[in-house]
């Protein structure tokens, strides 16, 4: 059986996705429809390049079609394009949400969807999710080659975003960034695990701080338990990368934070040097 997944920024309160569902029901009724979440900030292109590289390894090859509307464009000259990577399919206006992705993939088929005679009949300016990503993926879902939905296009040719990549400074900090914040608070980095091993090795001898705003954070915990209830701590987060977060609080709350902060990385000398 098919899947396809649906991340968009509609929310919960309107009919939006319900419709989107209707309209892929009404072509490929044994189709299996999962929401990624409906939940992206509104116009967060940053936030839904990072959810879907998260969860797309998740799901199983040659039959997921991955559906990202989070669409400011919408009605206007930007494209839509269906991309084939990692043996799946990621339909998604042409407006940089998928980045990460396309930085990652080896290889990758990418065609600028153009043949309306897999849209809906009647096209609005303001809902192209209805009328134009939601019957295009239940007729792949059917089995479409992507080929067949307009010419194809360069790996170069779709849209980039300029991607905030966590850095070392002339201090010797390693600098990131909050990309996310969950629902239960805890500020998602960019620094991935790969990234802070690597910084962590410049100096075996010291431990790894980190600094949000004029907090800090030290030594990096197994678990949220590993801490008393209400005391921060910093941890690899379940997405792989670098999280700070309060065992049983918030710490978006605790920190005040909000995405696009900075977060810095020190490497300190331990207490134990510190009382030599």
């Amino acid at each position: 059986m098919s899947i396809i997944t649906l991340m968009t920024d509609f929310g919960a309160i309107d009919e939006y996705v319900a419709i989107m569902k209707g309209t892929i029901f009404s072509i490929n009724p044994s189709v299996n429809i999962i929401d990624i979440t409906h939940q992206i900030d509104p116009q967060d292109l940053i936030e839904a390049a990072y959810r879907i590289e998260s969860v797309y390894k998740y799901f199983p090859i040659d039959n997921t079609i991955h559906v990202i509307v989070v669409d400011p464009g919408v009605g206007s000259d930007r494209s839509i394009i269906a991309v084939k990577m990692f043996d799946q399919i990621f339909l998604a206006p042409d407006n940089g949400v998928l980045t990460l992705l396309l930085n990652k993939a080896k290889t990758s088929t990418i065609v600028r969807v153009e043949n309306s005679k897999y849209f809906l009949k009647s096209i609005s300016r303001t809902f192209h999710g209805r009328d134009i990503f939601a019957p295009v993926s239940a007729h792949l879902s059917k089995g479409l080659p992507i080929e067949r939905l307009g010419p194809t296009l360069y790996e170069n040719d779709p849209v980039r975003l300029s991607i905030q990549y966590p850095y070392i400074s002339e201090n010797d900090e390693l600098i990131g960034y909050v990309i996310l914040i969950d629902r239960f608070g805890n500020l998602i980095t960019n620094i991935d695990l790969e990234c802070f091993q690597k910084f962590c090795r410049l100096d075996m001898k010291k431990t790894p701080e980190v600094w949000i705003g004029s907090s800090k954070i030290s030594d990096l915990a197994q678990n949220y338990q590993s801490v008393e209830p209400q005391k921060p701590l910093m941890i690899i987060g379940s997405r792989g990368y670098l999280e700070i977060a309060v065992n049983r609080g918030n710490a978006g709350s605790r920190f005040k934070s909000k995405k696009g902060d900075c977060v810095k990385v020190i490497l300190s000398k331990s207490s134990i040097d510190r009382r030599k």
